[in-house]
């Protein structure tokens, strides 16, 4: 059905034309289109333009947005927004197929407030860590409001999102429970290796806990009156640490561990005191994930866990593990098993193993020698480089006095680096110790690792150590991309609940990366160029999403998801005053 017009000449020569409502019928006889009239509307200069506008306005009612939008685009479109939405989208999608979603809304409908609102400001808060620019909690409503797509929610207050993290710090044990389930059963999650690392941080605070107001996250900072940092020691959970990590001994420390898989999924996050033992740590992490119940499980971690009674701990109910040792160290346990003889074998690329059994008993540990000969000789010439220096630094010290040398070797004692090679004569004369030197060179290229399995070969236990990579890359996305720092929280609570919105952020940036092949950084990239735009017609305002190109689709197909809706709020222009209930007169 179309609008048709007819134009007639009169015998003055003028032309009318005449506007009749019509549709086309193929003539059974001949075959050919035979227009049928269902309404003469008259003169075209005679028309009553209002009741076609009605007319229009109440068809537009019943049509797809797009054809709507196509009917009006011969009158005047107005743009009135356009913001990327491609990565929220993406994080939005994957947040609903990890259960997370409905894992907050079963936390949050326990405190009897609206758990679809608290679910959508936490995830605007998580897709905010995942975008280009992570922003503070106030910062990030404006984000909302003005530059980000998040389904569901078009703005949010501070003190809103503070309550989120309320919530989520409340019931995060139930949460961090359902959601690592419904993860691991979704991707098919291998448990068996679990990596642990930890990492420390710091918060832009001069206060510990004792000094805070309860609701002091929510005040201005610049009229609070902190005691000097000498009153400040180890008190609450954040303690100011003189060994910090980070290189800001001046203000209060956390430390945080994580658990991965060795597909690099992040399984749980826990924060710790600044001055917390490791012994503590490993406790408290096998305990948690012990009342999960999971089959059977290799811890694997670092040197720092290494102690006689964290790997008794970790063997408690059938667990075992793999850690590195120090090869330097005071065990005599590991320099016995670097003194063994061995044949290594090749596992993969430049990585050669050989096994070594120190201790015949019932409690014996496995000990694996790894060697990288790349690494032995990046290793052999830093060693030449310090040897070098140290020769320069020690050359003219002969002409000193003796109490000058002993100042100046004690000076140079302060840097670790000089004082692995350096050593005094009878005379007191400074000279490179070339035994130090041999021995250093017996251990290029190497790193020792031990196990209480006996299940494992060598390549598995080398190779299970090697993904140990994948908790220190997750620590490195945490403080990077999802930016973890700098954050102004004050209490204790809220300083937990922004690591848990990290660790939900990094969870589904490392989802997409392990199902795309590809990094966030890429993936998001690409999806962002992905806009939603609103524009408005004399028909009402529509947003619709820009199309895609072949690798967007390709990201998605990756996911097994399906493409954004093209159309998005679509609301029809208001009826004029006074004809709201006036019918369509033909």
């Amino acid at each position: 059905m179309y609008l048709r017009e007819t134009k007639r000449r009169n015998a003055d020569g003028t032309t009318v034309s005449y506007l009749a409502l019509a549709y086309n019928e193929r003539d059974p006889a001949t075959g050919m289109p035979k227009a049928h009239i269902v309404h003469n509307f008259g003169r075209a200069d005679l028309v009553d333009q209002e009741a076609l506008s009605r007319l229009v306005r109440s068809i537009s009612r019943f049509l797809d947005p797009a054809d709507a939008i196509t009917a009006s685009a011969s009158g005047q479109v107005a743009v009135l927004d356009s913001r990327p939405m491609g990565s929220a989208w993406l994080a939005g999608q994957l947040w609903e197929r990890l259960g997370i979603a409905g894992a907050i809304a079963k936390v949050a409908a326990e405190r009897r407030i609206d758990a679809g609102l608290v679910e959508r400001v936490i995830f605007s808060m998580v897709a905010n860590r995942l975008s280009v620019k992570p922003l503070s909690k106030l910062a990030g409503c404006t984000w909302v409001r003005r530059r980000a797509f998040i389904d569901g929610l078009t703005d949010v207050s501070d003190d809103a999102c503070y309550r989120a993290m309320d919530v989520l710090i409340g019931g995060i044990a139930e949460l961090q429970k359902t959601v690592f389930f419904s993860v691991a059963n979704l991707l098919n999650l291998e448990v068996d290796l679990l990596f642990f690392d930890t990492t420390s941080t710091y918060w832009e605070t001069d206060r510990l806990d004792e000094e805070l107001e309860p609701d002091a996250d929510d005040k201005d900072d610049d009229d609070d009156e902190g005691p000097p940092h000498a009153a400040l020691h180890e008190r609450g959970t954040r303690a100011y640490n003189s060994a910090s990590k980070d290189h800001r001994p001046d203000l209060p420390q956390v430390v945080l561990g994580m658990a991965v898989t060795r597909q690099g999924i992040p399984v749980r996050v826990w924060t710790f005191g600044g001055a917390e033992s490791d012994q503590v740590i490993i406790k408290k992490v096998k305990d948690d994930l012990g009342s999960w119940n999971l089959s059977r499980v290799i811890w694997v971690l670092d040197r720092g866990f290494t102690s006689a009674e964290n790997r008794r701990y970790l063997q408690r109910g059938g667990g075992h593990y793999i850690v590195g040792e120090k090869l330097r160290g005071d065990s005599s346990e590991a320099a016995l098993a670097l003194s063994r003889p061995g044949r290594y074998h090749v596992v993969e690329g430049n990585l050669r193993v050989k096994e070594v059994r120190v201790d015949d008993g019932t409690m014996r540990d496995r000990f694996v020698i790894c060697h990288n000969p790349e690494r032995a000789l990046r290793d052999a010439a830093i060693r030449g480089e310090i040897l070098a220096h140290l020769k320069d630094k020690i050359a003219s010290c002969d002409a000193m006095s003796a109490t000058k040398r002993a100042e100046y070797y004690g000076a140079l004692s302060t840097k670790p680096t000089y004082k692995r090679f350096l050593r005094r004569t009878a005379a007191g004369k400074l000279r490179i110790d070339r035994a130090a030197v041999a021995r250093e060179a017996k251990l290029d290229g190497k790193f020792l690792l031990r196990t209480s399995d006996e299940s494992l070969s060598a390549e598995d236990i080398a190779l299970g150590y090697k993904a140990l990579y994948e908790a220190e890359r997750g620590w490195r996305d945490t403080k990077s991309t999802i930016d973890l720092r700098p954050v102004y929280h004050h209490r204790e609570d809220r300083i937990r609940a922004h690591v848990q919105l990290c660790w939900l952020a990094l969870l589904v940036l490392r989802v997409a990366e392990v199902e795309v092949g590809d990094t966030w950084r890429n993936i998001r990239n690409e999806l962002d160029r992905i806009h939603l735009v609103t524009f408005a017609s004399s028909q009402g305002t529509v947003s619709q999403r820009s199309e895609l190109t072949p690798r967007q689709r390709e990201i998605l197909s990756a996911l097994k998801l399906a493409e954004p809706p093209r159309f998005y709020d679509f609301t029809p222009a208001p009826e004029p005053p006074g004809e709201l209930e006036a019918p369509v007169v033909l």
